[in-house]
C-alpha cells in the first residue's frame, strides 16, 4: 500500500501536520510571543527576492474553472523567495488575528484563522508538487534549507501566547460554543485541541526546545526522503534479450522503454520501484535474477554508504522520544492517536493480533503449496522471499486455473480510467469531460472537468508514469480544497499520481491487477475530495483522522472486479472483445487468494512501526537489529519480507503523517469491508440508495461529523471486524466487533 494518500492543504495555524507528501516536518512547538518574528533570511535570498519574480506562486490561481495553478510558469528558483515572502505575510495576518482589540468569538478567531494563509498555501502547493514529481538536483538543494523553515513557522504561530488565548477563550465560553452548529463545534475543538497538544500551553524552555526538535527533525525527513530517491534512482538492472525468459510481452516492453529512457536501447531495464519489481518477481523463470531484483528493491536506504537511512532513522526516533516526553506523553503513539478513530495503541493493535494469527497461517497453507509445485518441477529449492510472487502465480493457474498474464492484456490504463469515470458517474452523478486549456508541470500529465447535475464540482489531473525524480508509489493530493468559507463555493482541484511504466508510442499501457487496484483506491481519495461539501478548509474532503481517510479509498477498490466494470472496460488489447465470463469468474473464485501473503507483508510493516513508537526510550535504536528482533518475536514468516523495511519506510520517517499510523490501513479496510457488504445486502454494487447514503454520511462530510456517528448513520450500526475476516478468506470466528472509543472525540484531551 504505497503512499496512498497525501493530503496537501496547509492548515497552517491550525495542524500543519499533514502537510503534503511527508515531505515537511510539523512537531509541536510553542512561544509567548505575540508578535512572531521571521527567521533572518540569507544575504543569497534576500538577493534573489529581489531579483527573482516570484508571484506566480503566491498569488491567487487565474484562468478558467474558478483559477488553476500556473504550472507552466514555475521555476526552481522562485520557491526560496515565494515561500519566505509568504511566510512573512503570513505572520502578519496571525498577528493581526491575534492583537485585535475586540472580545475573542467564533468569527474573529477560528474563523479568522481558516481564511489566513492563502499565499502560503499556493506556494506550499506548487513546492511539495516539485519535491514529490520533479526532484531535480537543485530542486534538493533548496529544499534542505526551505523544509526547516515550515517548522519555524509552525513554530511561531503555536508560540504566539496571545493567540491561543483568543482560541481557548473561544473554547470555554460554552453558551457562545452551544450556539454554534455541530459542525462549528467540532471546529474550535479542533484547533483548541491541536493547540494544547502542539505545547501551546507550556513554559517558554519547553516551548523552545520543542520547536529546536522539530526544526531538526524537518532537515531529517528531507535527508531520509532524498537518500530513498537517490537508491530507487541509482539501481536499475539492465538485461539482455537472452535473460527474458518467463517475461510477459507487456512486461519486456516496458523494460525496453525504460532502458530506452535511460540511454540504452536495445537493452530491458528494470528499475528499482514496485511496479516494475513487482512483475518480474512475478514471472521471470531467472531464480539469480529474481533475487537481484528482491534484494536491490528490499535493501533500498540501506547499502551502508553515504545514503544509509539508519543513523537518520535513529536520531529521528531519538528526537521524536525526546519532544514526546516534553509534550506530556509516555509514548509517540500514544500522542499520535490520540485525535484518531481508535484512540489509543492498544486498541490499534488489538485489532491487528486479532488478524496476525490468521493471516500468518494462510501464509504457511500459501507456502506449502507453492514448495509442492517447486518440488514437482524438480526445482530442488526452498521457497525463498524472490519466490514467492512466482510460485505463487505457478499456484494460482494449479488451483483456479487462473493465470493473471492472461488477465493483462485485458488491463488496459485508459480502459479502466474510463472504467473509474463510469463507476463515478453511476454511483455519484459525476460526469467527466476532458480540459485541455489548463496548465500542466509535465507533459504526462492530463486533466478533466468534473461536474455533478451540470454543476462544475471540479477538474481532476492525472499522472501516470514514472519518470526521474518522482517518488515511488501512488498518491492523491489537492492543489486546491472545496469550502465555502466566504459564502461562494470554491471548487476542487485534485489529483492522482502513479508511476506505471509507460509503453511504446501509440500502443496501450498494460497494467497488473494489483497496480489497477490501486488505481481504483487512489481514485476513490479524490472522489473523497471531489465530493466534500463543508464550509471550512480545515474540514474539507480527507480532512479526516488518519485511520479513517483511508476507507472510502479502500470500499472503492472493489468496484474494480464487478461485473458491470468488467465486462464494459476489461477489453483485450489486440480485439477489442470483453473479458470472457468464465475469466470473470475464475478471478471472482480467486478472490482470497495469497491473501496470506499480502496480509502478513503489510501488517508485519504495521506492527514494527507500532512498537517501534511504543518504545518509551529509543534514544539508541539499531534500526536493522529492531526490525530483525521484532519480526523474529512476532514469528515472521521466513518466506516474505515486511512490505516496507524501515530504512524505506518513507510513510513513517519522511515525516510525521504515518508515524505510529500505518495500522490505519487495516482500521479503514475493517470499514471499507463492512461498507461493501451493505452494498452486497442491497443486492447491486451500483445500488443508488446506499450510494446515496455513502456521499451524505462518509464523502460529503468531511470533518463535521465524529466518524463514528458519521459511520453508523451510513450503516446503521457500528463497524464489525467479521466482514474484513470474511473478505479477506480468513476465519472469523468470535472477530466480529470493533469496540467503541473509550471518549467521544468533543472532549478535552490530556496534555493541557
Amino acid at each position: 500500500m504505497a503512499f496512498r494518500y497525501r493530503r496537501h492543504r496547509l492548515k497552517l495555524g491550525v495542524s500543519a501536520c499533514a502537510l503534503a507528501f511527508g515531505a515537511v516536518a510539523c512537531g509541536d512547538q510553542g512561544t509567548s510571543s505575540t508578535e512572531p518574528s521571521a527567521p533572518a533570511a540569507s544575504e543569497e535570498t534576500t538577493a534573489m527576492t529581489e531579483t527573482v519574480d516570484y508571484s506566480v506562486l503566491t498569488s491567487p490561481y487565474k484562468g478558467p474553472y474558478g483559477g488553476v495553478p500556473a504550472f507552466d510558469n514555475v521555476t526552481v528558483e522562485m520557491f526560496e523567495p515565494a515561500i519566505e515572502a509568504a511566510m512573512q505575510e503570513g505572520r502578519t495576518e496571525i498577528n493581526a488575528i491575534a492583537t485585535n482589540d475586540a472580545a475573542p468569538t467564533f468569527e474573529n478567531t477560528i474563523v479568522a484563522l481558516e481564511k489566513q494563509g492563502a499565499a502560503l498555501d499556493r506556494a506550499a502547493t506548487y513546492y511539495f508538487l516539485w519535491s514529490s514529481n520533479l526532484s531535480s538536483s537543485d530542486f534538493q538543494e533548496i529544499e534542505q534549507r526551505i523544509d526547516p523553515l515550515f517548522a519555524g513557522y509552525r513554530n511561531d504561530i503555536i508560540q504566539n501566547e496571545a493567540l491561543f488565548k483568543r482560541i481557548e477563550a473561544v473554547w470555554q465560553d460554552k453558551e457562545a460554543l452551544n450556539a454554534l452548529t455541530p459542525a462549528e463545534q467540532r471546529l474550535v475543538w479542533d484547533h483548541y485541541t491541536d493547540f494544547v497538544r502542539s505545547g501551546a500551553a507550556l513554559d517558554e524552555e519547553t516551548k523552545k526546545a520543542i520547536g529546536e526538535i522539530d526544526e531538526r527533525l524537518a532537515t531529517l525527513y528531507t535527508k531520509f526522503s532524498q537518500n530513498l530517491l537517490h537508491d530507487e534512482e541509482s539501481y536499475t538492472l539492465f538485461l539482455t534479450e537472452d535473460q527474458l525468459a518467463g517475461l510477459p510481452e507487456n512486461v519486456v516492453e516496458a523494460a525496453a522503454s525504460a532502458a530506452e529512457a535511460e540511454g540504452r536501447p536495445g537493452e530491458y531495464a528494470i528499475v528499482n520501484t514496485r511496479s516494475s519489481m513487482e512483475p518480474f518477481l512475478t514471472y521471470s523463470d531467472d531464480r539469480a535474477l529474481r533475487e537481484k531484483v528482491w534484494r536491490t528493491y528490499y535493501d533500498r536506504g540501506d547499502n551502508g554508504d553515504e545514503y544509509d537511512n539508519n543513523a537518520v532513522i535513529a536520531e529521528i526516533m531519538k528526537l521524536r522520544a525526546e519532544r514526546t516526553k516534553l509534550q506530556g506523553y509516555d509514548t509517540f503513539a500514544a500522542r499520535a492517536l490520540e485525535k484518531n478513530v481508535a484512540k489509543t495503541p492498544e486498541r490499534a493493535m488489538d485489532l491487528m493480533m486479532r488478524v496476525w494469527p490468521a493471516a500468518k497461517a494462510r501464509v504457511a497453507e500459501e507456502v506449502a503449496d507453492m514448495q509442492a509445485v517447486a518440488d514437482a518441477e524438480g526445482a530442488d529449492i526452498t521457497i525463498a522471499p524472490w519466490d514467492y510472487r512466482y510460485y505463487a502465480e505457478k499456484v494460482r493457474a494449479e488451483k483456479y486455473d487462473l493465470d493473471f498474464d492472461e488477465v493483462t492484456p485485458y488491463m488496459q490504463l485508459e480502459n479502466l480510467r474510463e472504467g473509474m469515470f463510469w463507476m463515478a458517474n453511476t454511483l455519484y452523478g459525476l460526469d467527466f469531460t476532458p480540459a485541455t486549456d489548463v496548465p500542466v508541470f509535465h507533459p504526462d500529465v492530463r486533466v478533466w472537468e468534473v461536474s455533478r447535475d451540470g454543476k462544475f464540482q471540479g477538474l481532476w489531473y492525472f499522472d501516470p508514469y514514472a519518470r526521474p525524480g518522482k517518488r515511488s508509489g501512488a498518491w492523491m493530493t489537492s492543489y486546491r480544497t472545496q469550502e465555502k468559507l466566504d459564502g461562494e463555493e470554491t471548487t476542487v482541484l485534485v489529483s492522482n499520481n502513479s508511476n506505471f511504466s509507460k509503453g511504446k508510442p501509440g500502443e496501450p499501457v498494460l497494467i497488473s491487477w494489483d497496480d489497477a487496484t490501486t488505481l481504483f483506491h487512489e481514485f476513490g481519495h479524490a472522489l473523497h475530495g471531489l465530493l466534500s461539501d463543508v464550509t471550512y478548509p480545515s474540514q474539507s474532503g480527507t480532512a479526516v483522522p488518519r485511520d479513517y481517510v483511508e476507507f472510502p479509498s479502500q470500499v472503492h477498490e472493489n468496484w474494480l472486479a464487478t461485473d458491470e466494470i468488467l465486462s464494459r472496460f476489461a477489453l483485450h488489447e489486440e480485439t477489442g472483445e470483453p473479458m470472457p465470463k468464465d475469466l470473470l469468474e475464475k478471478i471472482k473464485r480467486a478472490e482470497t487468494f495469497n491473501q496470506g501473503f499480502a496480509t502478513t507483508e503489510y501488517l508485519a510493516s504495521a506492527l514494527v512501526d507500532m512498537k517501534l513508537h511504543t518504545m518509551e526510550d529509543p534514544s539508541d535504536i539499531d534500526p536493522d537489529a529492531f526490525e530483525r528482533a521484532t519480526l523474529e518475536e512476532l514469528g515472521m514468516p521466513a518466506q516474505l519480507p515486511m512490505r516496507h523495511r524501515l530504512p524505506q519506510f518513507a510513510h513513517v520517517f519522511s515525516g510525521e503523517g504515518y508515524a505510529a499510523n500505518y495500522y490505519s490501513y487495516l482500521w479503514a479496510d475493517t470499514f471499507g469491508a463492512d461498507a461493501w457488504e451493505a452494498f452486497e445486502e442491497a443486492g447491486s454494487p451500483f445500488d443508488a440508495a446506499v450510494a446515496e447514503k455513502f456521499v451524505d454520511h462518509v464523502l460529503s462530510v468531511g470533518d463535521t461529523v465524529d466518524p463514528v456517528e458519521g459511520y453508523r448513520a451510513f450503516r446503521g450500526k457500528d463497524v464489525e471486524v467479521g466482514a474484513l475476516m470474511r473478505q479477506r478468506g480468513f476465519p472469523d470466528g468470535e472477530v466480529t466487533a470493533v469496540d467503541a472509543p473509550a471518549e467521544a472525540p468533543s472532549r478535552a484531551v490530556s496534555g493541557q
